[in-house]
């Protein structure tokens, strides 16, 4: 999942640069007497079979992209003149062969950024001191300058305008493929953002990406409230989402999953307020009580320094690239705004005001009352990821981790099964052994995520945690997954009527298949449901997942917000920032359910690191929650 979003960050927000900030923010020098000269110049030259409306949209999307240094008033209406393209027949054409140069382009671009992120995305030994400068360099910072310096852009521009989402919402009810891809073709050139701030934040999302592949914890040396331990030796669990789900798993543990689990939300709390010593970060080499948060080594307690604020400069970070991004986006001049009205092209605001609505229905006392019931005591902080309406809830995790070790000693393994899952899930034998045979299943340093291929000559990749005993059940869980969004990433780039419409238009696309694969994963264990209530409890599941992952978007919404009315903020006032409203979130939804408050939770997700406002476009995921789910369950995808 954290690809599929870097991707789509690297190479439609790189949709322009220029070589120096100098020479970008130097201003645009045509009025509006000029645009009007070019409008009558086009309509001089192609006096039939031009259309006026469209021709003068073009210009006026490509004046507001001209600077003084690509030429004078008088150039630019004679580039107009020269270029605009009023034959239908011929614009098609051009079209055709522009997909076929940005699919060279994007596709041979994103192969390099995999190979320069592969010794530090993948199981490939030691890091060495180079390993994360090359994953921070962006090879296609310059690709849209250069389209620029050699009037590429503006050709696109004049004869492909920028369309804003209202405009694609109101008009696209109409378009055919072709209309969309020439659409499409239009985002490419929306902006014009230094080809210096595209390398910075490559580079930032790479350190980020870096951080939260590295933030592990031993759980074999924690201690609990008697200094004893209570996990095995060789587990290394990564923060949060292997937390979580280790929290997830010992609900079917009842001798000590609840000990396992408050000391686990100890460790999350930690991790929250920067409290956690540095010296059990990623590492073995010393026990640790996050109860009383001291640290041990050979029995003797020692000191070691907190964190402090390492979680919440790394925030900093990418906010400030993206701040400075800002002024070169004067459509969406928020990050906010690109991050909701462009990639999720749902406006902030309508996401907030949905999420308020749900999180304040009468429903959840009612869910909450069943789990209560279902567990036999009052509801903990840690039961926003109550896991026991699922069959796998019931079921040992060691029995499943000895059936997914077995089955997938290491990612060659699984690689080769992908066509037999495909077929259990309904896929046709044509089909399964084509998605197949275009997805690379890769190991992985962290938790996982699918890398979508760029051109149909390339394969996708599925990134997943193997250990050397074998893939554990939840390495599989999440694998399968991600496998979803492989399957997604392969039909929307190869099954399309033109390059330049593949992929989908909102994550909630892309989750929705992943989480209907990831829903059936023990099916694809040869494992099945007998319980009658199964779709009441699939339900309640669903609905509950909305209720936690919400809670963290708004939390991550605020942050946001906060960042922007505080832009010169430190990484310890953010953090502070950041307690104070995971509190009042969690006091404002979640504590008149649990009957505590003041917990921070909330802002435990590594998503808000590594990958903002990905909680928010998880929401919309869920396959029975919202109308795209049943898309993607209808047969006809298999076929």
């Amino acid at each position: 999942m954290r690809n599929y979003i870097f991707i789509l960050a690297c190479f439609v927000m790189i949709s322009a640069c220029q070589k120096t900030e100098k020479k970008q923010s130097a201003p645009a020098t045509l009025t509006e007497t000029t645009v009007g000269l070019a409008i009558k110049a086009i309509i001089k030259k192609n006096r039939t079979g031009s259309d006026t409306v469209m021709a003068e949209k073009g210009i006026r999307h490509a004046a507001s992209l001209w600077r003084n240094t690509d030429g004078t008033p008088e150039e630019f209406v004679q580039f107009c003149a020269d270029n605009l393209i009023a034959d239908p027949s011929k614009k098609e054409i051009t079209f055709n062969r522009y997909s076929e140069y940005f699919e060279s382009l994007y596709g041979h671009f994103n192969k390099l950024t995999l190979d320069m992120q592969e010794n530090v995305q993948l199981q490939k030994g030691e890091l060495l001191p180079i390993d994360p400068l090359f994953a921070g360099y962006n090879p296609g910072a310059h690709l849209i300058n250069d389209l620029y310096d050699n009037k590429i852009a503006f050709n696109v521009a004049l004869n492909f305008p920028y369309y804003t989402t209202e405009e694609k919402n109101q008009l696209g009810t109409s378009w055919s493929p072709t209309e969309w891809g020439y659409a499409r073709l239009g985002d490419v050139f929306s902006s014009r953002v230094p080809s210096e701030l595209v390398m910075q934040s490559s580079k930032v999302a790479a350190e980020t990406d870096a951080y939260i592949a590295d933030y592990n914890i031993y759980m074999g040396h924690l201690l609990n409230k008697d200094n004893k331990k209570l996990f095995p030796e060789n587990m290394v669990l990564l923060s949060h989402w292997n937390l979580r789900d280790e929290i997830k798993a010992n609900y079917a543990n009842k001798e000590v999953g609840y000990e396992k689990q408050g000391l686990i939300y100890q460790v999350m709390q930690r991790i929250v307020d920067q409290s956690i010593p540095k010296a059990v970060i990623n590492s073995g080499k010393a026990d640790w009580n996050p109860i009383t948060n001291e640290v041990m080594v050979a029995g003797a307690k020692t000191e070691s320094p907190a964190e402090t604020d390492g979680r919440y400069q790394q925030i900093l970070n990418t906010f400030h690239v993206y701040q400075a991004i800002d002024k070169y986006s004067p459509t969406m001049p928020t990050a906010i705004d690109r991050a909701f009205s462009v990639a999720m092209q749902v406006p902030q605001p309508e996401v907030e005001k949905l999420f308020t609505e749900f999180l304040g229905s009468p429903q959840i006392m009612e869910v909450a009352a069943i789990i209560k019931k279902r567990l036999g005591r009052d509801l903990a902080p840690w039961d926003i990821w109550y896991d026991g309406f699922k069959a796998r809830s019931s079921i040992n995790e060691e029995m499943l981790n000895s059936i997914t070790e077995k089955k997938y000693p290491n990612a060659k393994a699984l690689e080769a099964d992908l066509g037999n899952l495909l077929l259990k899930l309904g896929f046709t034998k044509e089909k399964a052994v084509f998605i197949a045979s275009r997805v690379s299943v890769d190991p992985a340093r962290g938790s996982g995520h699918a890398w979508g291929a760029q051109m149909k000559a390339e394969k996708a990749h599925l990134r997943t945690r193997i250990p050397a005993t074998g893939m554990n059940y939840k390495g599989y869980n999440i694998a399968v997954h991600e496998f979803g969004h492989n399957v997604e990433q392969t039909i929307s780039l190869n099954d399309v009527p033109n390059y330049m419409i593949n992929g989908v238009p909102n994550t909630a696309f892309t989750e929705a298949l992943a989480f209907v694969f990831q829903e059936r994963d023990l099916f694809l264990l040869n494992m099945k449901d007998t319980n009658p209530e199964k779709e009441t409890l699939k339900t309640l599941d669903i609905f509950w997942s909305l209720y936690e992952i919400m809670g963290v978007s708004m939390v991550d919404m605020k942050m946001w917000q906060w960042l922007y009315a505080h832009p010169n903020s430190t990484a310890v006032e953010l953090r502070d920032a950041v307690l104070q409203i995971s509190k009042d979130t969690w006091n404002a939804y979640y504590a008149p359910v649990f009957g505590m408050k003041d917990q921070t939770i909330l802002g435990v997700y590594s998503h808000m690191v590594n990958t903002p406002h990905v909680p928010s476009k998880l929401c919309f995921r869920t396959p029975d929650s919202f109308p795209v789910g049943g898309t993607f369950q209808d047969p006809s995808i298999c076929a």
